[in-house]
């Protein structure tokens, strides 16, 4: 039987992050994963495969749309699918390996094979039992369907089968209009699908600022994408190959049906805790399902810990990270902290959509009175030569102080702009400091000084 310091459940961006950690701060540190390639959903099936095929049917986009408006003059390309998909498991394998090579360069041991808690303080996984001071539960989840429609990753997919279609479909419906089903709805649709997203809300994205959301799906709408909101799924037939959507519409309960020859169910996830054994221990489980922890990410078992999607709060894989980090210095002895306050959020669609902090909905709800500086990308001239202007940013500051509360980004590069304001609220500054700061021309990233700019005396450029 070996013993270790700490055992972590899970081999996702939380579990691998926090191994690693526990390592590098003196822990002799085990991680469990049943795959045959470690990285967990993220990286196998998830955040890292999506954005090959994101990345590759926008460059087709950019082939088809803008590459002659520059001078680019040629015939323009055709997909080879089979190639794309070898693309992404590349891709995929790069990134796999990488971890692998992380795990031998930390010394951290890969217990192959699929983990349980038989008893605190005991591992199992397969036939051998291990001993562990601390055990980590980063077992991420799983895809949630609806009631009446069976997932069979052929006709009816997930996330996971949508990844990986033999063919280019003609028709795609998208039941979902959350991060995961725009972005697949947009691979496809720039490869020629004809893609109808179904949502039960009356919006698109329902986290999102009012605002942004109303803008993205009008943008998604332009670029050929169609909406049927406040449609509830019945259920989904299919026969060889077709499938067949039932749905009512909320606002005055009228059926209807629509056909297509792929579903992708895209309702969401669930915590995945099957087989952990973690009721049996007493382990308090929450009703949705989430591993129930302290503050310091502690369970209701001493010794035992829960991290990421297992747990409460968005699920996000930095989120995760951040909280795999924090579970390993607090095991050391340190003070693991996570600002739950700053946690960006990204949508990797063109334009690209990213969010941190509080949204106009959630500042009038508290009742706390705001600011709003805001720049539209068609006022920057690196977007304007790049046939990136659409969007804009949105600042939120406190009325009074003038402290950034929040920000809301749609256009080019979002996902990486977003993180200046991460870096800026991290240190509570003004939205004065961001406009005082000095940045390079011509860059994306001045429209975010701009919208700054705009929380005072006004920007330069509008």
């Amino acid at each position: 039987m070996s013993s270790y310091d700490v055992i972590v459940i899970g081999s996702g961006p939380g579990g691998y992050v926090c191994a690693i950690r526990c390592a590098q701060l003196g822990l002799k540190t085990a991680c469990v994963e049943g795959r045959e390639t470690l990285g967990g959903t993220c990286l196998n099936v998830g955040c890292i495969p999506s954005k090959a095929l994101l990345h590759a049917t926008h460059q087709l986009h950019e082939a088809e749309e803008n590459f002659a408006k520059m001078g680019l003059k040629g015939k323009t390309p055709s997909v080879d699918w089979e190639q794309m998909q070898s693309y992404k498991e590349d891709t995929i394998g790069q990134n796999t390996k990488g971890i692998e090579f992380l795990f031998k360069k930390n010394k951290v041991d890969w217990l192959k094979g699929w983990g349980s808690i038989p008893e605190k303080g005991k591992v199992k996984v397969g036939d051998e039992v291990h001993e562990a001071k601390n055990i980590v539960i980063a077992t991420g989840s799983e895809t949630a369907s609806l009631p009446g429609v069976e997932i069979d990753e052929k006709l009816v997919v997930s996330s996971t089968g949508a990844l990986s279609l033999p063919k280019v479909p003609k028709k795609m419906i998208v039941i979902g209009a959350g991060v995961i089903g725009l972005e697949m709805g947009s691979v496809y649709n720039r490869l020629g699908t004809e893609v109808t997203v179904l949502e039960y809300l009356d919006g698109i994205t329902p986290t999102m600022d009012g605002e942004v959301s109303k803008n993205f799906q009008k943008l998604l709408k332009k670029q050929g994408m169609d909406f049927v909101l406040g449609a509830a799924v019945q259920g989904v037939e299919t026969t060889k190959t077709k499938a067949k959507v039932s749905y009512k519409m909320k606002k005055d309960d009228s059926e209807h049906t629509l056909d297509a020859d792929v579903v992708l169910v895209s309702t969401g996830r669930k915590p995945f805790t099957d087989g952990l054994g973690a009721t049996d221990l007493g382990i308090e489980i929450t009703d949705k399902g989430q591993v129930k922890t302290d503050a310091h990410r502690k369970t209701t078992i001493d010794g035992i810990w829960a991290i990421g999607d297992a747990i409460e709060g968005p699920m996000l894989a930095h989120k995760a990270e951040d909280e795999g980090m924090a579970v390993a210095e607090s095991i050391a002895g340190q003070a693991g902290h996570v600002n739950y306050g700053v946690i960006p959020s990204v949508i990797y669609t063109h334009p690209e959509v990213a969010a941190v902090g509080e949204t106009e909905e959630s500042l009038k709800s508290s009742g706390r009175a705001y600011k709003v500086g805001k720049f539209a990308f068609m006022g920057n001239g690196r977007a304007k030569a790049n046939f990136a202007a659409d969007g804009f940013v949105k600042i939120l500051a406190d009325k009074e102080t003038d402290r950034i509360l929040g920000a809301h980004i749609i256009g080019p590069m979002a996902g990486d702009l977003i993180h200046e304001i991460c870096v800026a609220m991290e240190f509570g500054a003004a939205a004065e400091d961001l406009a005082r700061t000095c940045h390079a021309h011509p860059t994306y990233s001045e429209a975010v000084r701009e919208a700054a700019l705009a929380c005072g005396d006004g920007p330069i450029h509008s």
